[in-house]
């Protein structure tokens, strides 16, 4: 990179770690960019003269008497309407083989939405996958992440999402991606819907894994653009929150911090939390609903990751196999949307709250009559009809595969209630049992 006027110009390291360096220098701002041998990097830490820099693109072959010029300011991006259907690396840069963007910059990083300028969420955002809309219903400003395995097909899922969501724009944010897995999200969009409604900013594991930390916020500061530069409805998608947080790892033990819990740094809670709580409804229309990828090591949600993420967010969804219909469907018993009964019910048809309880309910006393099974009990008439209903109710509502209009998802659970139960064992309000069931049944 050439110096420019007015710019600060060091030629003196004092100290190089994996990913940091350390020099004396004056008059630097907390998270000023500045580029070391060429290299972007960002001041993590002031201590009086001596600043602590995060290379991201790694320290080695770095030399003691490197250039170091700082640029005076945070980080930045272009941003403008040209960015629809784009790829970009953590940088800003393009990736996909189009010219540079040309806009407005704005900066990255900044402070959540003053709550004075929020509206409370009520708009429901349709995903198509019916484990999510019927049960889990998401609403826009909500934040929520995705609890998962490392073997389960979470970036399908996002794409599903991506492709059936009805917003205006999707921002997907791509950290330790292979490259498969990128051309999976970008073949998938091309042939979705032209890429029209995607901007992506990705990682790839051949990149630093330092350059991650920047893609939160360029996908935010980008979501934030369209919300409120355009009042547009925009669906933030993250994956994966864990290769962040071990990002977040590499610098802060290079940095000699004390390591909380898990070999995580003690400010993984905020760093978190400053990426979340950018989920807004502002009141002139345009709003941000993020939905982030939490991969769990050997299945343990109390490690740190998805424990200080679960309360940050607003509840979760869980990915797993069922081995009843061998589909990967959304889990309805470790799932949940705190923010669904602003919508269901008042968004959606009136029956929408009663069939969901009576669903997961009868689910549940599936499972009993299940473990009842595996132990050698007997199984009564009502068990072998719940079991059943529950196989159905996994293969045609609950796997990832079905993409149903919600009122094709309640219908669909009707038409189940009505082919393995009674009335009374479904225990829906009469109102409903008398419009619905007879629907069903006279069709």
């Amino acid at each position: 990179m050439k110096a420019r006027a007015f710019q600060k110009i060091y030629c003196r390291l004092t100290n190089i770690t994996k990913a940091t360096c350390s020099l004396e220098a004056t008059n630097v701002g907390y998270e000023e960019m500045a580029y070391v041998q060429g290299r972007a990097a960002q001041v993590v830490k002031i201590a009086g003269n001596k600043v602590t820099l995060q290379v991201f693109e790694g320290t080695e072959g770095l030399r003691n008497d490197a250039e170091i010029i700082f640029t005076g300011r945070a980080p930045w991006l272009p941003l403008s309407d040209h960015m629809s259907g784009r790829f970009f690396d953590a940088f800003g840069q393009p990736i996909d083989g189009l010219p540079a963007v040309e806009g407005r910059e704005f900066p990255i990083g900044g402070p959540s939405v003053n709550p004075v300028r929020r509206k409370q969420p009520s708009e429901l955002i349709a995903t198509g996958i019916a484990g999510i809309d019927l049960n889990n219903t998401l609403v826009s400003g909500q934040k929520i992440p995705f609890f998962t395995d490392p073997d389960q097909p979470y970036n399908q899922v996002l794409a599903l999402i991506a492709l059936r969501a009805k917003v205006d724009k999707i921002i997907l944010g791509g950290m330790g991606l292979t490259r498969d897995d990128y051309l999976f999200f970008k073949h998938s969009f091309e042939q979705g819907y032209g890429l029209s409604k995607i901007i992506g900013f990705i990682n790839t594991t051949d990149k630093s894994p330092v350059e991650r930390l920047l893609i939160p916020d360029m996908a935010l500061a980008t979501a934030e653009y369209f919300a409120v530069e355009k009042n547009e409805k925009v669906l933030v998608l993250l994956t994966d929150m864990t290769q962040y947080a071990s990002a977040l790892s590499i610098v802060s033990n290079r940095m000699d911090q004390i390591p909380s819990k898990d070999s995580m740094p003690g400010s993984l809670y905020s760093d978190l939390s400053k990426i979340y709580e950018k989920a807004v409804q502002f009141p002139d229309g345009g709003n941000i609903t993020i939905l982030a990828v939490t991969t769990l090591s050997g299945g343990d949600i109390t490690h740190a990751i998805p424990d200080n993420t679960g309360y940050i967010t607003e509840g979760q969804l869980f990915l797993r196999r069922s081995p009843d219909v061998n589909k990967v469907i959304i889990d309805p018993f470790r799932s949940l949307s705190r923010l669904k009964q602003l919508v269901i019910g008042k968004v959606t048809r009136s029956d929408h709250p009663q069939v969901m309880n009576a669903a997961i309910r009868l689910y549940a006393d599936a499972a009993n009559s299940k473990t009842k099974l595996e132990n050698g009990f007997e199984l009564s008439d009502y068990d072998r009809r719940v079991l059943q209903f529950a196989e159905d109710y996994s293969r045609n509502i609950l796997a990832i595969d079905v993409n149903l209009e919600m009122n094709e998802m309640l219908d669909e659970t009707w038409s189940l209630f009505s082919k393995y139960l009674t009335k009374d064992e479904v225990g829906i309000k009469q109102e409903f049992v008398d419009q619905y069931w007879r629907e069903l049944q006279s069709v």
